[in-house]
């Protein structure tokens, strides 16, 4: 009587064990909760200016239109001005981020894509140094600098599309070489206005912009910026299944009745347009739109209308509190966002790489 020949394990054989995904809906819970938490301490938190109790109950007044005695001015101006708006903007900044950065990593199959491979960014970059550089557009006033960026990023959209486009549509692979160029052709041209400029603080406040920065925010930074990033939110929910079809492959998107040519463009726009708009008001900070979806992906798995539900508030709850660091950690010198997302983000991700179980965007 044959012996029954006994077959290893996963784990016995040594393949890493299935990843445990969290429920969404307690995790939705739990990071809208940090992230009231974390605007709190954006508005209450700073190198200087009014207590923790004086800042937030400023906040209160400047939300319910409660008064305040003449010497409060001032410290309710820091609070409510440029504290408060400036937490928001990251929160807004952060979460659109995130939200393309699965869209771009979905449009070109690649899981080292973040909104900047496009090239969108650096063209923006182009007409926010035209303005702290030379003065441009001066009689918009405070508009200028995202007028400017906005305008000469839809610029640089209409480049990389008219390049990358062909006769069957857009293609990952061109899209990725169009931006690639495009933003090396950019950056050359930053380069260069950087360094012919005369004026040595505008030249810093160039380089500062081009590492990232909310040291602009305000009121009137926020709803164009919210709006791009409350719509491309509604627009990649409601395709999130198509994504999903477009992960497995061209030919297997069609046979499920998904176009992906024709989602190709959409993606295109809506990340273009929402990395524009961004941008203009933020600077480019990078890593938050390459690490965050893969974070969501360890947390949720892979299917999008799950990654597209948690990413946008995991990035949000980061940049308030990497933008936090940045006005405190060298306090009165604040750095530049950018930097410290760089920074935390590289062993993050290398972590990442390393843990077992773990495959980008779906694929080895």
């Amino acid at each position: 009587m044959a012996t029954p020949t006994a077959h290893p394990t996963p784990a016995e054989a040594g393949a890493p064990p299935p990843p445990r995904r969290l429920p969404v809906p307690p995790l939705l819970a739990a990071l809208t909760a940090v992230l009231l938490v974390s605007l709190l301490c954006g508005t209450g938190l700073g190198a200087a200016g009014p207590s923790w109790a004086e800042a937030l109950r400023y906040a209160g007044a400047g939300l319910t239109g409660g008064t305040l005695s003449p010497d409060e001015v001032p410290a309710y101006t820091i609070v409510w001005e440029l504290r408060l708006p400036r937490a928001v903007l990251a929160a807004v900044v952060g979460a659109g981020l995130s939200a393309i950065g699965v869209a771009v990593q979905a449009l070109v199959r690649n899981a080292l894509a973040d909104p900047f491979v496009l090239g969108i960014s650096s063209g923006a970059a182009v007409g926010a140094n035209a303005v702290l550089l030379f003065g441009a557009l001066g009689s918009l006033g405070v508009w200028a600098l995202s007028v400017s960026a906005f305008g000469s990023a839809l610029i640089a959209m209409a480049l990389v599309y008219a390049a990358a486009r062909t006769a069957h549509g857009l293609t990952p692979l061109r899209l990725v070489l169009t931006g690639t160029a495009m933003y090396y052709g950019f950056s050359a041209v930053t380069t260069l206005m950087v360094f012919t400029a005369d004026r040595g603080e505008a030249a810093r406040s160039a380089m500062m912009w081009l590492l990232g920065s909310l040291s602009g925010a305000g009121w009137g930074s926020l709803p164009i910026a919210a709006a791009a990033v409350a719509a491309a939110l509604v627009h990649l929910l409601l395709s999130a299944g198509r994504l999903n079809a477009l992960a497995m492959g061209d030919e297997t998107a069609a046979a499920l009745g998904v176009d992906p040519h024709r989602l190709r463009r959409e993606l295109f726009v809506v990340a273009a347009a929402v990395t524009g708009a961004v941008v203009a008001v933020s600077g480019a900070i990078g890593f938050v739109g390459l690490m965050v979806p893969h974070a969501a992906r360890m947390l949720v798995g892979a299917d999008h209308r799950r990654v597209l539900a948690v990413a946008p508030l995991l990035g949000a709850v980061l940049l308030v509190w990497v933008d936090l660091l940045s006005r405190v950690l060298l306090a009165p010198v604040e750095l530049p966002v950018g930097v410290l997302t760089a920074v935390l983000g590289v062993p993050c991700f290398v972590l990442l790489m390393r843990r077992r179980g773990y495959t980008f965007g779906g694929g080895a």
